[in-house]
């Protein structure tokens, strides 16, 4: 690309070092899913604690359906992960693969 001012530099390493437009919808994707505040809240919670379903819902107070929708969100854009103990289901945020956000 030709920029139309080159102020005495060499601009191509610029688009060189960019991300794929991929990459910035992903990101995209990622910023939307915590653009809820409660969301948000719910993911620093989870980047800071593991926690039991029955335990999140109550620190952020709300219902186990409204706590599910927001967990099912994050999990989606790979932000979060689960593992069960008996009949406990404990959430914290991922750490094995970083989605893409992380890395660009």
């Amino acid at each position: 690309v030709q920029l139309p001012h080159q102020h005495g530099k060499n601009s191509s390493y610029v688009l060189e070092d960019m991300p794929k437009d991929g990459d910035f919808s992903a990101v995209s994707e990622i910023f939307h899913s915590v653009s809820d505040p409660k969301r948000l809240k719910l993911f620093w919670l989870l980047c800071h604690y593991e926690e039991c379903v029955i335990n999140l819902s109550a620190l952020m107070g709300m219902s186990s359906p409204a706590l599910s929708h927001h967990l099912k969100v994050l999990k989606a854009q790979g932000l979060i992960k689960s593992r069960r103990v008996g009949k406990e289901m404990y959430i914290r945020r991922q750490t094995e693969r970083l989605p893409v956000f992380f890395t660009i």
